[in-house]
C-alpha cells in the first residue's frame, strides 16, 4: 500500500524512493534529530515544495542546497522565508535582478508561495537541517528523494530548470536537455552574485521558454502582503 507522505501526484512519482531502505534510514535518523536536536522547517513542513507545486503543474525548478538553518526561516521552499522574516541577502539580490529583468516590483516580505501556486518547484536538495549547521543533513539520503524528483520531472520534460551557482549545476547530468530548458549562472549570494547572476535575467528567460513550449508564462509580481 503506497504511503502518503505529500498528498498528491508526487507520492506515485516517488514510491519506489520512499518504499527504499535509504528512504528508512533517512527516516530514522530524522526522528533522532527531531527529537535531540532544533532542525528546521518544522517537520510539518518538510514537503512544502512538492505539495505546493505538484508533479503534473510543475513548469519551473529553482533548486536550492539546503534550508535556512537560523530560527523562524525556513518554510519548506527554497529560497522562501515565512511572512514577518527578515529578508536573506540573497533573496533581496534575487528581487534586485527580478526588478532588472521583468520590472517586477520588491516587497518587503520574502514568502515565495505565488510563484509555487503557478508551477514554479522551489526545490532543496536536501530538506532538513540542524540549527546554525549549514548542509548539516548533506549525504544523510535527502538526495535519494530529490534527485529522482529532478530525474522524474525531466523524463516528462518541457521544464524549465533554473541552477544558480555550482552545487545546482551538479545536478546537469540528470536533466536531459533534448527535452528542458537549463538556465545557469552564478548564485544570487552576496559572495558571488556580481560574479554573473546580476544581468543574468533568469525570469524573462525562463517565461520565453515556457511560451516555447506552448505554456503560460509566470507571474513574477509577487504581492505586496504575503498571503
Amino acid at each position: 500500500m503506497m504511503k502518503h507522505f505529500i498528498g498528491n501526484d508526487w507520492d506515485q512519482v516517488l514510491e519506489p524512493v520512499f518504499e527504499s531502505d535509504e528512504y528508512h534510514n533517512l527516516h530514522e535518523f530524522l526522528r533522532s534529530e527531531y527529537q535531540n536536536k532544533q532542525i528546521y522547517p518544522d517537520m510539518y513542513h518538510i514537503f512544502t515544495a512538492f505539495k505546493l507545486t505538484p508533479f503534473a503543474e510543475t513548469k519551473i525548478v529553482i533548486l536550492g542546497q539546503d534550508p535556512y538553518h537560523n530560527p523562524g526561516q525556513a518554510n519548506g521552499m527554497s529560497f522562501s522565508v515565512s511572512p514577518g522574516t527578515p529578508l536573506p541577502p540573497s533573496l533581496r539580490n534575487i528581487y534586485k535582478e527580478l526588478y532588472d529583468d521583468v520590472g517586477a516590483l520588491p516587497v518587503n516580505h520574502g514568502y515565495l508561495k505565488r510563484w509555487a501556486d503557478q508551477g514554479v518547484l522551489l526545490l532543496n536538495a536536501v530538506l532538513t537541517v540542524p540549527y546554525g549547521h549549514a548542509n548539516g543533513h548533506q549525504g544523510k539520503g535527502w538526495e535519494a528523494v530529490t534527485d529522482a524528483a529532478i530525474k522524474a520531472l525531466s523524463e516528462r520534460g518541457k521544464v524549465v530548470f533554473i541552477l544558480w551557482g555550482r552545487f545546482a549545476q551538479n545536478k546537469i547530468p540528470l536533466i536531459d536537455q533534448e527535452k528542458n530548458v537549463i538556465i545557469k549562472s552564478a548564485h544570487p549570494s552576496p559572495f558571488s552574485a556580481n560574479r554573473g547572476f546580476f544581468g543574468s535575467r533568469p525570469f524573462s528567460r525562463a517565461n520565453a521558454a515556457l511560451v516555447s513550449f506552448g505554456e503560460a508564462p509566470i507571474d513574477w509580481q509577487l504581492p505586496m502582503q504575503a498571503e
